[in-house]
């Protein structure tokens, strides 16, 4: 199986987690594009979904899914979305898309969150992939320095700015031990709006396309 491949069968494998007449969480990136096919698949037996971007928001209303906004609803059953790193007691780095404040939002509301991801993403520790920390735009040089300080190395994501209006640092050379805490931390400078660390609220199903099919990992099971 190619990559794409695998991050299919991890899209598709997903619905079994969706229930029916539910209204879905839905993440970003290209994975979850496999999710959102599958989702169209069953769009007559779901009341809609909840998006974390511009751009899957318009795929979705493409197949003719019904968009809810967030402050609508105050629960939903599950939030199905991808993955940069996921480690061991499945947390996650998240943000190559730039869209992890609003992915962080809406997983904050979901009752479950499903990750999808193919085996490239599962890791022992999270790092080698850079993190993504969104900041407000006048903020940037003050949180790379405090960043810095951290032990990493910040870089400006040129030419991007996030659904939100705001910038992205991508923070190299962390070997991250202790994602809670270091998330904890983060989002404590002031000027940072959120980082990419999802390990205060991390997966509670993990689905990992391989090429021998989709392996199935839960939250605290080993």
């Amino acid at each position: 199986m190619t990559q794409d491949e695998m991050k299919k069968a991890a899209g598709w494998a997903a619905l079994e987690y969706v229930p029916a007449g539910s209204i879905v969480g839905v993440g970003t990136g290209s994975t979850v594009n496999h999710f959102i096919d599958a989702l169209g698949s069953i769009k007559d037996q779901i009341k809609g979904a909840v998006s974390s971007s511009e751009a899957s928001s318009a795929r979705l209303q493409q197949l003719g899914i019904r968009l809810y906004d967030l402050n609508e609803i105050s629960e939903f059953a599950v939030y199905v979305d991808g993955a940069d790193e996921i480690d061991p007691g499945m947390a996650m780095i998240k943000g190559g898309g730039a869209a992890l404040t609003r992915e962080k939002i809406v997983a904050a509301v979901a009752e479950r969150f499903v990750c999808i991801v193919d085996g490239s993403k599962t890791v022992d520790v999270m790092g080698q992939f850079p993190l993504p920390v969104e900041v407000i735009p006048m903020a940037r040089e003050y949180v790379a320095r405090e960043l810095s300080k951290l032990g990493g190395k910040p870089v400006y994501r040129q030419g991007v700015i996030t659904d939100n209006g705001n910038h992205i640092l991508d923070v190299h050379d962390l070997a991250i031990t202790a994602p809670r805490e270091l998330e904890t931390r983060i989002n404590a400078i002031v000027g940072v709006v959120t980082n990419g660390l999802f390990a205060q609220r991390g997966a509670d199903v993990l689905l990992i396309g391989t090429p021998d099919g989709v392996v199935t990992r839960k939250a605290n099971a080993s």
